[in-house]
């Protein structure tokens, strides 16, 4: 048996598990952020995006009526009934704040590591967080075409490791950004690229082990975030001063102190944790044995 996009609840229909009544779009997290300005593509009436010379940008997604997901959801499940210590480190530490919250530090480690003047750390973060609102764009824009439903909408009894977000599943936010960061920092530090690419497909793995997102949504957030991020570099590329690269890519290795090895916040925060939404510190969740109650 496997379930298609086209035959499932939408995100509007179906309350999370725990909550009383569908989320709506009008109070979902941002609707319009779809439409918001851009930086390094530009919006296109019809392809959707386009690059700064005009070229359509086929974003490189699957779309989700190709995507089994009742399989999906049984990874989700099977992922939260088997949860390490470990996983659900991750899943709180990527969870705590925006996606963009845990780059902060990682960028600004690099950035002293390697001992980059004012000019140039300011182009750095400037192309980092241009790039990565520029992904935010792209994401929202296809959360709320699509209004691909949560796990937690699908199976009624599933709880999860941190609050469900209030806005559409497919693709993950987190896995966007992560990927557009990944391949835009890894421009700017080639020799880092490894411990950024494992960054990257942990925090997209982190919405996993939460039980927020599907894989689906994970890997193809990271295909997408990553094609975001090509497009990026292909434009700072460009950028000349005195007919030579104004860009000076640091290719010694020095080793930067940017994996989350005992995951505690460098910028803590006290974020309310209350939601409507079933927790599974309230819900022993590997320990029901009932079948789940499926909305399709």
């Amino acid at each position: 048996m496997s379930e298609r996009y086209s035959s499932l609840p939408s995100w509007t229909d179906v309350p999370y598990a725990g909550a009383s009544a569908p989320p709506t779009i009008r109070g979902g997290v941002e609707p319009e952020a779809g439409q918001w300005k851009t930086y390094f593509i530009k919006h296109s009436r019809r392809h959707g995006f386009k690059k700064l010379d005009g070229r359509p940008i086929r974003l490189a997604i699957k779309d989700p009526d190709t995507i089994d997901f009742l399989h999906q959801l049984r990874l989700v499940q099977d992922t939260l009934a088997h949860l390490t210590e470990d996983q659900i480190k991750i899943a709180k530490y990527w969870g705590s704040g925006p996606p963009s919250k845990q780059w902060i530090p990682i960028v600004d480690r690099l950035i002293d590591t390697y001992q980059v003047e004012a000019p140039r750390a300011a182009r750095i973060l400037g192309a980092l967080f241009s790039g990565m609102n520029d992904a935010f764009v792209v994401c929202w824009y296809l959360k709320y075409k699509w209004l691909v439903p949560r796990p937690n909408q699908l199976d009624q009894d599933l709880a999860t490791v941190v609050c469900m977000p209030n806005h559409p599943s497919y693709p993950s936010g987190h896995a966007t950004v992560s990927g557009a960061a990944e391949v835009i920092l890894s421009y700017f530090f080639p020799s880092e690229r490894r411990k950024l690419h494992h960054i990257a497909e942990e925090n997209a793995a982190s919405r996993l082990y939460a039980g927020v997102h599907y894989p689906a949504d994970n890997e193809q957030g990271l295909r997408l975030g990553r094609q975001i991020g090509r497009i990026v570099v292909e434009e700072l590329k460009k950028d000349e001063v005195n007919g030579l690269p104004l860009d000076r890519p640091f290719r010694s290795y020095k080793d930067a102190d940017i994996l989350p090895t005992d995951y505690k916040q460098v910028i803590p925060f006290d974020y309310d944790t209350h939601c409507d939404s079933l927790l599974l510190d309230e819900w022993d969740y590997s320990s029901d044995e009932s079948h789940p109650k499926l909305f399709f």
